[in-house]
């Protein structure tokens, strides 16, 4: 839309001196809260339109954040691509002098991110009052809904969903699985909280935290408010839940809101609170040990694909959440393994792919002892330097005596020289590349057990280069269908592959790759 050469732009307009205006639209009317959502939204605009914007209209500088170092990096971020900000209310402009703006922007960040600090105080102190007066504060959990009266709001008991938390408790009580209940609701069709399909995620949650169905204290008419609050990463700007100390939560008995009977809850929480050992469902599950579980994904629903016995490789939503939500896959893991890593071994050991690797190795070691020898004449330098520094000393010590300085330096100095000599500095020390070929070739061989010893570190490095690995089935069988050709996992994974299995530190040299390996399961 073409300007009028007469009229100043509005403010939230992003203008240039030719009148050719580009206006803000939604980036200008967020909240000044969250520059994740405003201030970056600007800094978009002046990326995508560099060149074109040369003034930026605002109300004030805490449109673009109300957060001082926020604020702070999105102002020199715009003002560095020499555009110019000018603040209508708090008389902001880039064109003042650096002293003058720096003390301004300071001053009104300050101010802006204590008006949010006062704001919350102000606002949960509201809250905290709601809730001694008997009414209701926090979010609306499953089971609940929210009544309006005249200046609050009260809860009130959801008779169609109290009676699928009665019959979760109910059945978990009685021994079913989460796993068990939860495709039940979901192949009866019911409603999950959030709208979708249940998850065991959603009944289990956190007993620790008090999340889920299972847990949640409010359905034995205990009504706790102020357990926990948000607090925002500084570094991601993501925001996570931190437990308050328990001397801050607020607990009322509230028997109109009591859904679960004494007897029941007190089932779930016996299961719950009984160790895994012990035939209960605390404490963590082991740590990873499968190679490809969860890097899998499944061709009916797309969700991973995870070790869901000792046996099998199955579909994740099918194990949590039932038939009706994917009818599922399963893979005997031994199979599996077998198959993905005998083609991994095939195309490391092919002679294309061992001449790249002694490449690879040639590089790193000539890099190792260029490295060592710069290190031995820095060494042999600073020895030549401490000889004669001991021969200071020890000339000194002679003449005027021993004293407590003198014999402090010669022992530090005597130290040094020590561990500068025990220090093996020869590139005599650096592995030649046929024994470090010889000893890739006999763990690739054994791959498994290979990968097998650090199956942390094999699993990221499969993930990352094999990328994805679909599994499809027809009616001829199960496939395993790799997005990244195998037959380019050497050179873009080689340098990782042999820093696993040789022991040494190479850098990955990724070539990528776009045709896709087909592997028949069974």
């Amino acid at each position: 839309m073409a300007a009028d050469p007469g009229r100043t732009p509005e403010p939230g307009t992003i203008s240039r001196a030719s009148q050719d205006p580009i206006r803000g639209s939604r980036h200008a009317s967020k909240s000044g809260l969250n520059p994740q959502r405003r201030g970056d939204n600007y800094i978009e605009i002046f990326r995508i339109h560099a060149g074109r914007a040369d003034i930026l209209l605002l109300e004030g500088l805490d449109r673009l954040s109300r957060d001082m170092v926020e604020q702070e990096t999105i102002i020199r971020d715009i003002e560095a691509r020499g555009v110019r900000i000018v603040g209508l209310s708090d008389g902001y402009d880039s064109k003042a002098t650096r002293a003058a703006r720096t003390l301004q922007r300071g001053l009104r960040g300050m101010l802006n991110e204590l008006y949010l600090i006062d704001l919350a105080a102000k606002t949960h102190r509201g809250l905290s009052g709601q809730v001694q007066r008997g009414h209701h504060a926090g979010g609306l959990a499953y089971g609940y809904r929210t009544v309006r009266e005249a200046d609050n709001s009260r809860l009130e008991i959801h008779p169609e969903q109290a009676a699928i938390i009665r019959e979760i408790h109910r059945r978990y009580a009685a021994g079913e699985s989460c796993q068990r209940i939860v495709a039940d609701l979901n192949r009866r069709h019911v409603p999950s909280p959030r709208g979708t399909t249940w998850a065991v995620s959603a009944l289990y949650g956190s007993p620790n935290k008090g999340t889920g169905i299972l847990n949640n204290e409010t359905f034995t008419g205990r009504y706790l408010w102020n357990r926990s609050q948000w607090i925002k990463d500084p570094k991601t700007g993501t925001r996570q839940r931190i437990e308050r100390p328990r001397a801050e939560w607020q607990i009322q008995d509230r028997p109109d809101l009591r859904i679960v009977d004494a007897e029941t809850w007190a089932a779930v929480r016996q299961r719950i609170d009984t160790p895994r050992l012990a035939g209960g469902t605390r404490g963590k599950g082991g740590k990873p040990t499968t190679l490809f579980g969860g890097l899998l994904t499944c061709g009916h629903c797309g969700g991973a694909v995870v070790a869901i016995n000792d046996r099998l490789y199955g579909c994740a939503a099918r194990k949590d959440r039932g038939r009706s939500v994917c009818p599922g896959i399963y893979v005997p893991r031994d199979i599996l393994d077998k198959k993905l890593l005998g083609l991994i071994r095939e195309h490391l050991t092919s002679p294309d792919a061992l001449a790249e690797m002694h490449t690879l190795v040639r590089e790193a070691l000539h890099e190792q002892r260029r490295q060592a020898d710069a290190h031995g004449a820095t060494a042999q330098a600073r020895l030549i330097e401490l000889e004669k520094e001991i021969g200071n000393l020890v000339g000194a010590i002679a003449q005027v005596g021993l004293s407590a300085a003198l014999q402090s330096r010669l022992a530090q100095a005597e130290r040094e020289r020590e561990a500068l000599h025990a220090v093996k500095f020869s590139a005599a020390n650096i592995g030649k590349v046929e024994d470090v070929m010889a000893q890739y070739r006999r763990r690739i061989l054994d791959l498994r057990t290979t990968l097998s010893k650090s199956p942390t570190n094999a699993r990221m490095i499969l993930k990352e280069y094999l990328k994805e690995i679909r599994l499809e089935a027809d009616q001829e069988g199960i496939y395993a269908q790799i997005k990244e050709s195998p037959a380019s996992l050497l050179s873009s994974a080689g340098g990782a592959f042999l820093g696993l299995v040789a022991g040494a530190g190479f850098h990955n040299q990724s070539t990528g790759g776009t045709p896709h390996a087909v592997i028949p399961l069974r």
